[in-house]
């Protein structure tokens, strides 16, 4: 994730970021304004008496306020999956230091203490490469044991949570924790899972496909033949008009593709590579 000072106006206006639609999309805004001259030559040259032209501009302005809306729900929409996915980290962040902070004052042997100063952070570190590609287990501070026991399975957060439970089970049964004790951290340990369940849920529906295929198609069909309305008022100056109105429209709709899944690697995505390494520096600090 990109961080930057909103304030700073003229850097904002003025830089030109790998993640800028201006970057993303700059060859086929060339590809557009060459395009528009070109039918501006041909309706020029060959359709100068064609007035009917002329009354298209009206048309497209109603189709532009259309499309505008349309934009501005796609925009609304992939921002609050955006949004509602940093509330579940920010959720995990203060579960795990909770959890933490319990099992640091209950456990007396270090060896629990040492398998619970692992397991939370291994939980948060899964959780976010399950989210993207796939988890790798050298990535893990795993024993050889917890390790044999986790390889193979698809879903390895909820085998780490699987571990946690087995060793609270364990635990409740030697009578370290009383039934009290373990209710609390029974309860701890399903918020960990809803959270994780929440971002599966945003990561696995994205928006419907005809939805997304319509604005594409819509998008498409509006900047192509928006040339034909501008040509005959502004004549060859409707190649800057029409290359903007496609760069507006075009990089509304790249926004929202860029953010509707906001737990990979790209720069508007969600910081979780951070939010994981504080979760390990907190833990581990709570159980020293």
């Amino acid at each position: 994730m990109i961080q930057y000072n909103p304030k700073n106006w003229y850097q904002l206006i003025f830089a030109v970021h790998k993640s800028d639609t201006l970057r993303i999309i700059w060859k086929e805004l060339i590809y557009m304004g060459i395009f528009t001259l070109i039918i501006a030559y041909l309706e020029i040259t060959f359709f100068p008496e064609v007035t009917v032209l002329s009354q298209l501009i009206s048309v497209y302005s109603l189709i532009g306020f259309v499309i505008s809306l349309l934009l501005v729900f796609r925009t609304n929409t992939a921002y609050d999956r955006w949004w509602e996915g940093r509330k579940k980290w920010g959720e995990l962040v203060n579960d795990s230091r909770n959890l933490a902070i319990k099992l640091a004052a209950l456990m007396e042997s270090d060896e629990d203490r040492y398998f619970f100063m692992r397991m939370i952070p291994n939980f948060t570190a899964a959780t976010k490469e399950h989210l993207r590609d796939g988890v790798t287990l050298e990535d893990l501070d795993l024993t050889k044991e917890e390790e044999q026991s986790i390889t193979g399975k698809v879903h390895v957060p909820n085998m780490i949570t699987q571990l946690i439970y087995e060793r609270v089970i364990a635990l409740k049964k030697k009578g370290v924790l009383s039934e009290e004790e373990f209710i609390v951290l029974d309860t701890n340990i399903n918020t960990l899972l809803n959270s994780l369940g929440a971002c599966e849920r945003i990561k696995n529906t994205p928006i419907p496909f005809s939805y997304s295929l319509f604005l594409k198609k819509f998008i498409f069909i509006y900047v192509v033949t928006l040339p034909l309305a501008f040509v005959s008022n502004f004549g060859y100056y409707a190649a800057l008009i029409a290359t903007f109105v496609f760069y507006v429209f075009v990089s509304m709709e790249v926004l929202a593709e860029e953010i509707e899944d906001p737990f990979g690697t790209d720069d508007n995505d969600l910081p979780t590579d951070s939010l994981t390494e504080k979760i390990k520096v907190n833990v581990k600090e709570i159980f020293n």
